[in-house]
This record gives structure tokens, C-alpha cells and sequence, in this order.
């Protein structure tokens, strides 16, 4: 009785357009199409923006009507899959006014925000300078004749550019600018700053500000106004200056308050924990996709005429597959890990304590970079493994890897984001036996053994042990952390030491990072799990991501010298044979994401499979389609087939 539907006959009786009364039963098309989202590479960018805008105002209207609450609002936000302002209202805008306020100023800003009576953007980025904060040239000079500071845009390079929500959206927006005391220049600071009319959303005096075009892909991220912003001398209150960190009193005196700057990096942190969030979502997206299309894919192998072989069976697929999928779980665990850690740290700092900050900070940026590069290479992977359906905008990949690959230089350059986690780590190193590492750098309290002692596999079968596996991660990163180390030790100007050995440093900051993802994955293995075989298949895809790595960056193990490469060819072997295991469990590993076909946006990715039907009703519904010869034709082919090129008019 299995696979049978005993519908179909009925529907085939139906006397009316089923289609049609959806439209009646939802009370327009509007109502029907709101959270549709096939059409988006068909228009255009003004129809596309618009789009987003309804789309965004039908979510809050949701959010209110239904009483949702910020963590189920935030899911509505996710399941639309669509970038646009409410994004940075509720990622950006609104935590740094948490974090960075004064109590006073809370209680005027938050409400404001959170009932979107204000609409605000996070204007720290400028044409001329991106991760480089402290290089910004926007200033804020106080007036202590009129207690106000003076926006001023003094370059062409110092114009705000990127900030999402800002082109066209944004009534304010927290701008980071040099303050300016007296022409003495007091670091740069965050400022509350409005930028429309409350009543017809007009720009307001001094400010120009606009989009700054279309990005990379078609849809994608071209939904989101990321915008250019110039201030032209324009006056703001003195008490909207961000005055948790440090306050500038009425006699223009700077004062600096007992909060530790760091506290600034809180803003950062909460986002880069969400971005690696997000990575874990996005991958396994493209993993499900890629999947269940390989499962259904035949090519070659076909034997006395019978069916040929699923491209997932082809060994060269699963290789380059299943790490993917086993990376997608990594990348989850990891995230869950680090929004831990984040309410962690967000609730010692509303008691005064900054002691976790430090490597909080280096985790999120580190890990905001190993997921988002992992992440968008694994998609542009899973579209080459859907072979030349993959680049059909309808296989949801090229979409999918347009809007993603911007996570890489957003909140954080990645490679600059590694270079920072260096510094963490080399001062890790500098402190040992002074100071008892913690946290994810405990592993350095047992530096001396982890330099000493090699790895001691001796067949395959001796690398399914966990103890082994962390250990082989920690020696490979303790080696290259205390190694850069004693580098940087031989400089007599460290900076120089820092810019000279910057590849090795980020070499040493990933081998740390992978080491936290590894660990984090084993540690949620320690945990129960409940469910027929579900910790033995989690378990199977940890072995597969850490063989993975080890393999992957086998150049690492080797030269740091913990292993030999008959060691390394054993844990690779190893992994060979996990595929076995991953096979049978691939599609129900996939189906275990529990996305939709409207969240997946993918022809290639159905849950029911029927992909070359669908592929070719899509195809005759492209607009494209709509006329059977072409515009264009007559005047510009039909020339040349008659030979009358030279007297027809182009």
C-alpha cells in the first residue's frame, strides 16, 4: 500500500481552478503570493525591493497579531529567507543600544525600536575603511556653545557605505565617528543620529543618503538597501552620544567610565554568533539539496540494460559530499555552543564582569570565519556536484551562493577576523606559566606534553577513539600556535613580527578554531541524545568531519611533526570506510534538516523527488517562453539567414 496516493483521482474530479480558489480563499493575490519568493530572479530591483518591504510589513503585522515572542519572531524572520531592514534593526541596531547605552538612554531608545516606531541601521562602515575602525574619518565634534556635537562627512572616502537597511528604510542610525574635543581627537565612538522625517520620510538637513546599487547575483542580496551617507555638518543633542563606555559632560570634558572598552566588542559578538548560526542553516540547505538530487541523478554503469547508477554511489561524489554534510551538523553544534557562551557573556556584563569578553570576542570572529568560508565554498561545491542543473537559477544554488558568499567580508573580512584571533592566541602562549589558560585555550595548560608526546595510532581502527582525535587536534594547534610564538619573540617590533608572519598566523588561528569545532561536536556526543541510532549517526558524521580535516590539512600534522604520514594514511582510510556508513542514512540524514520545499526554493531539491517534470514545466514558464519567436528576431537574425545584413536596418 506503500507510495500509493488515493487522492489523485479525486482531485483529477474537481469541476473549478484549485489554483483560483487559493486565491479566493486567501482574499487576494497579494494575500495569496506574500511570502512567495520563485518569482524574485524574474524582477526587477525597484519591484524586487518593494517586495521585501510588503513582505516585511505582513511578518511584523504577524508578529503582533499573533503576540510572537523575539525567538519565534526571529524564526518567522529565517523561514522568510529574504534580507531586508528588519535584519540590522533586530541584529544590530537594537543589541548595540543594549550594550552600549546608558540606562537613562534605554529607557528613551529601546522602546522606540522594539515597537518599530524607530527604524535604525549600524553606519560604521566607510568607502574608505572597512575593518580598520579605528581609521574611519567621519567626525563628531562637540559644541560646548550649543551642548552638540557636529556630524561631518569630510571626504568623499569618509561617506558611510554598505550599512543594510540604510539606502532608503532607516529613520536613524547609530553612526561611529572620531570624536572631536577641542581638536583634540578622543577615539572613535557611536552616535544616535536621525537621518529621515518621522512624516515623509524626506532625508533631513545635511544628510545625503541613498543605495549604492546593485551586488553580486540577481536576487540575492539585492533585497536589502545597503546604503551611502554623508553628513554635511549636521548637529545632534549631546546626550546621544553611546555613553555606557565613556560620556562627554556639558563643559565638554571627556570622561572615561569604569566599563572596559571591550565592551563595544559586545555589539560584534552577538552578531558573529548568529552568522555562525546562520552557517549551519545555509550549508545544509545546499547539502539537502545536493543530496537528493545525487540520489535521484543516474549516469553511466548501466548493466544488460538495466537502470544506471545513482551518482551518489560514485565514490568521487561521496568524497566530496558527505564532508559537507557531516560539516553542516559540525557548524550547528558549534552554534549552539557559541550562543551559550554569548548569554553567558551578555549576562556577566549586565553584572560589570568583562572577564569572558576577551575570548568570546576571539571565538566569534574566529569562528564567524572558519563557518562563513567553509559555508560558501561547500555551496558553490554542492552546485558543481548537481552538475549543469546546478546552474539553473530554478536548482536554488546560485541564488543560494549569491546572497551567501557576502558573509565572508560582512561584520568582519575573514581573513582580518583570523588575524585577531591571533593575537588572542600568541598572547595565550606568552602566558603560559603565568596565567592558567581556561576556556578553549585550557589545552595550553598542557602545552609541554602536547609538544612532546606524537601521536600513537597504529592502525585504523586505533583512530575511532575520541581521546585520540582531540589530542591529535590540540597538539597540531598548540605546535603552531607556541611556534609563531617564539617567531614573533625574535622581532624587536612586534607589529613588524605580526605583518611578516600573518600567513602563519592564520594558518595557526584555523588549526585553533577547528580544534574548538571538533571538541564542540564531541562534547554534545558526551550528552544524551534520545532516539533509535541517532548518537551513533551523529557520532559516524564527527569522525567523518575530523578525518576530513585531518586529511585536508594533513600538511599540518606532518610538519608539526605529531604525525606520521602512515598515520595520516590511516585516518584517511578510515574516513573512506565511514562513507559506507553515511550512504544507507544520507537522504534521512538531509530529511533531518526539516526544510520545507518553500524554504529550500530548489527544483533539484523536492522532497517528493520528481525533479525532470518539474524541471520542464518551469522552463516553459519562464516569461521567456511567453512568445514563440523571440523579439529581436525579425530585425537582427532574419538578416542574416536571408543574406540582407548589409541593407536592413539594426
Amino acid at each position: 500500500m506503500e507510495g500509493v496516493d488515493y487522492l489523485s483521482d479525486e482531485r483529477k474530479k474537481a469541476q473549478f481552478d484549485v489554483e483560483a480558489m487559493k486565491v479566493a480563499w486567501a482574499g487576494s493575490h497579494e494575500a495569496f503570493n506574500v511570502f512567495e519568493k520563485f518569482s524574485k530572479p524574474l524582477l526587477d530591483r525597484k519591484d524586487l525591493f518593494k517586495n521585501s518591504l510588503r513582505k516585511a510589513a505582513y511578518a511584523w503585522k504577524l508578529i503582533q497579531d499573533l503576540r510572537l515572542s523575539d525567538e519565534e519572531a526571529k524564526w518567522l524572520r529565517h523561514y522568510i529567507d529574504e534580507p531586508n531592514y528588519t535584519d540590522l534593526q533586530w541584529e544590530m541596531f537594537v543589541p548595540a543600544l543594549e550594550g552600549q547605552t546608558t540606562e537613562e538612554q534605554k529607557k528613551k531608545w529601546l522602546p522606540l525600536a522594539k515597537n518599530m516606531q524607530i527604524i535604525g541601521c549600524y553606519a560604521q562602515t566607510e568607502l574608505g575603511h572597512g575593518s580598520n575602525v579605528q581609521g574611519l574619518e567621519t567626525t563628531a565634534t562637540f559644541d560646548p556653545q550649543t551642548d552638540e556635537f557636529i556630524i561631518h562627512s569630510p571626504t568623499i572616502t569618509s561617506s558611510k557605505w554598505w550599512p543594510g537597511g540604510m539606502g532608503k528604510v532607516a529613520t536613524h542610525g547609530i553612526v561611529y565617528a572620531r570624536l572631536i574635543i577641542n581638536g583634540q581627537f578622543h577615539g572613535v565612538h557611536g552616535f544616535i543620529v536621525q537621518l529621515r522625517s518621522m512624516d515623509n520620510h524626506f532625508p533631513l538637513p545635511g544628510i545625503t543618503v541613498g543605495d549604492i546599487g546593485l551586488k553580486f547575483g540577481h536576487g540575492a542580496y539585492n533585497t536589502m538597501d545597503n546604503g551611502v551617507l554623508r553628513f554635511d555638518h549636521v548637529r545632534i543633542p549631546r546626550n546621544q552620544m553611546l555613553m555606557r563606555v565613556s560620556q562627554v559632560t556639558k563643559e565638554g570634558k571627556f570622561v572615561v567610565s569604569d566599563v572596559p572598552r571591550q565592551l563595544m566588542y559586545g555589539t560584534m559578538v552577538s552578531v558573529r554568533q548568529t552568522i555562525v548560526a546562520d552557517a549551519s542553516k545555509a550549508l545544509s540547505r545546499a547539502v539537502c539539496i545536493a543530496t537528493r538530487y545525487s540520489t535521484i541523478r543516474r549516469q553511466f554503469g548501466s548493466r544488460n540494460g538495466g537502470p544506471e547508477t545513482q551518482v551518489i554511489d560514485y565514490k568521487t561524489q561521496q568524497s566530496r559530499l558527505f564532508p559537507l554534510l557531516a560539516s553542516a551538523y559540525a557548524f550547528r553544534f558549534v552554534s549552539e555552543w557559541l550562543k551559550l557562551l554569548y548569554t553567558n557573556v551578555k549576562q556577566r556584563l549586565a553584572d560589570n564582569d568583562f572577564s569572558t569578553l576577551p575570548e568570546a570576542h576571539a571565538c566569534t570572529a574566529g569562528l564567524k570565519s572558519l563557518t562563513t568560508a567553509a559555508t560558501a565554498d561547500g555551496i558553490d561545491e554542492c552546485r558543481k556536484l548537481c552538475g549543469g542543473h546546478g546552474y539553473l537559477v530554478s536548482s536554488g544554488l546560485p541564488e543560494l551562493y549569491a546572497y551567501y558568499v557576502a558573509a565572508c567580508t560582512y561584520e568582519g573580512e575573514n581573513v582580518v577576523l583570523m588575524l585577531q584571533v591571533s593575537r588572542f592566541l600568541v598572547k595565550t602562549v606568552s602566558e603560559i606559566g603565568i596565567k592558567q589558560p581556561v576556556g578553549t585555550t585550557a589545552y595550553f595548560g598542557r602545552v609541554k606534553a602536547l609538544m612532546q608526546n606524537n601521536c600513537t595510532v597504529q592502525t585504523a581502527k586505533d583512530w575511532l577513539n575520541i581521546g585520540t582525535i582531540v589530542e591529535a587536534f590540540e597538539a597540531r594547534a598548540a605546535r603552531m600556535a607556541v611556534d609563531c610564538g617564539q617567531r614573533l619573540a625574535k622581532f624587536e617590533n612586534s607589529e613588524e613580527g605580526f605583518a611578516e608572519l600573518s600567513p602563519d598566523l592564520v594558518e595557526a588561528s584555523l588549526a585553533h578554531c577547528q580544534l574548538i569545532v571538533v571538541s564542540k561536536f564531541i562534547e554534545r556526543l558526551q550528552q544524551e541524545i534520545p532516539g533509535k541510532g541517532v548518537k551513533d549517526m551523529l557520532q559516524v558524521l564527527c569522525y567523518v568531519y575530523a578525518f576530513f580535516l585531518i586529511h585536508k590539512h594533513q600538511g599540518d600534522f606532518l610538519a608539526t611533526g605529531y604525525l606520521t604520514s602512515k598515520q595520516a594514511a590511516l585516518a584517511n582510510e578510515q574516513l573512506k570506510n565511514l562513507y559506507s556508513k553515511v550512504r544507507p542514512n544520507a537522504i534521512a540524514l538531509v530529511d533531518s534538516f526539516n526544510h520545507t520545499d518553500h524554504y529550500l526554493g530548489s527544483i533539484l531539491g523536492r522532497y517528493d523527488g520528481n525533479v525532470y517534470p518539474k524541471l520542464y514545466e518551469a522552463a516553459w514558464k519562464d516569461p521567456f517562453n511567453d512568445s514563440i519567436v523571440a523579439d529581436g528576431i525579425h530585425q537582427y537574425i532574419q538578416p542574416i539567414l536571408r543574406q540582407t545584413l548589409h541593407s536592413a536596418k539594426l
